[in-house]
């Protein structure tokens, strides 16, 4: 066999072993497993903040609605608000303050002629939870305006907090407390 051919049977051989080593295959892997748990915690935290985000969000929405049904419908709509070890919710209702309550199971129990409109339940699995201070907010049919004020507390595990405060027109303004979060004012 001449120079010519042996060179040529080796480039051929060498075309035929592609692939990667046993040693490759490994750095590679530690070092995405590394990124991974760098990666993981970063991803928990986002996944949180957009629980929060949302439920904010749904709340003001349920808050404006309300008001507009109040309106439309010409009568008194509700929001009332409870707060248990394991659970919290509202409830959007027609009846007087202590009409409604929804803490049990996530259902809304009325009596006294009251009727449940809608129910938010963020219960053991959700990773939320809502405070107000006040236990129930009317929206007047004839005015659009809310009695009493209120501000309402979405809050994540981690302890990152959303308020939303209902003035007496029932306008809704979102902040969040020192630190804060980004894109929301401090309040």
């Amino acid at each position: 066999m001449n120079r010519t051919q042996e060179h040529s049977i080796r480039r051929n051989l060498r075309r035929c072993q592609t692939g990667v080593t046993l040693i490759e295959s490994a750095i590679t892997t530690s070092v995405l497993a590394t990124l991974m748990s760098i990666a993981a915690p970063n991803f928990q935290q986002m996944r949180e903040l957009r629980h929060l985000e949302g439920a904010a969000a749904l709340l003001e929405t349920d808050i404006q609605q309300v008001r507009s049904l109040a309106v439309a419908n010409n009568r008194t709509v509700r929001i009332s608000f409870e707060t248990g070890a394991a659970a919290s919710c509202y409830v959007v209702h027609t009846g007087g303050s202590g009409a409604c309550s929804c803490i049990a199971g996530g259902d809304a129990v009325c009596g006294a002629g009251a009727e449940a409109l809608r129910t938010v339940h963020y219960g053991a699995g959700v990773p939320l939870r809502l405070q107000s201070n006040s236990r129930s907010i009317a929206f007047d049919p004839d005015k659009g305006t809310v009695t009493p004020t209120a501000t309402l507390r979405v809050i994540a595990q981690s302890g990152a907090t959303i308020h939303q405060v209902v003035n007496v027109m029932g306008r809704v303004r979102s902040c969040s407390p020192a630190p804060g979060l980004a894109g929301y004012k401090r309040c």
